[in-house]
């Protein structure tokens, strides 16, 4: 039997004010979550398709690895977890980047990780119940694709393009 995701819930300024269950959040309720920004030494950036089972933004394009963070856990500790649960990626750096709130549907800081892998997309192991499937875009084609379709991608995607192409 699956245990019960314990979510830490904080305030405005990122600090823990307590804990809930998976599920059971209030619009109101603020939460973390850890991202990871990967591109190859091309500058290629990788980005996954969320399952279409998800309960948040069903088969949108997002960053390669994301995931909540939960009771016991820290940012960091999460996108290491996450990575190696959600596209099988173990045993690589992660720069810590950016964080930022998002005051939006669902309220949640999220901090991004910036990683740099040469690997091939076969070469990943995806998590179905997480990952419909990963791709690898050119900095242009992203570009393009959220101009001619930007509803196929989570609306941070186009502030991380501008922020880690720097």
């Amino acid at each position: 039997m699956k245990t019960k995701e314990i979510i830490i819930i904080v305030n405005e300024k990122d600090e823990i004010i307590g804990h809930k269950e998976r599920g059971t959040l209030e619009p109101s309720d603020i939460y973390r979550a850890s991202a990871l920004w990967i591109q190859n030494s091309k500058g290629d950036i990788l980005l996954a398709q969320r399952s279409f089972n998800k309960d948040h933004h069903p088969g949108k394009w997002g960053p390669a690895v994301a995931g909540t963070v939960e009771e016991g856990e820290t940012y960091q500790s999460t996108i290491i977890k996450e990575s190696e649960e959600e596209i099988g990626l173990t045993n690589y750096h992660f720069d810590k980047s950016f964080n930022n709130y998002n005051d939006g549907e669902f309220k949640h800081f999220t901090q991004w990780f910036f990683a740099t892998v040469d690997k091939e997309v076969t070469e990943f192991t995806i998590q179905k119940e997480e990952v419909e499937k990963i791709k690898w875009f050119t900095k242009k084609e992203l570009l393009e694709e959220l101009n001619s379709s930007p509803e196929k991608f989570l609306k941070s995607i186009k502030k991380c393009v501008d922020f880690f192409s720097k």
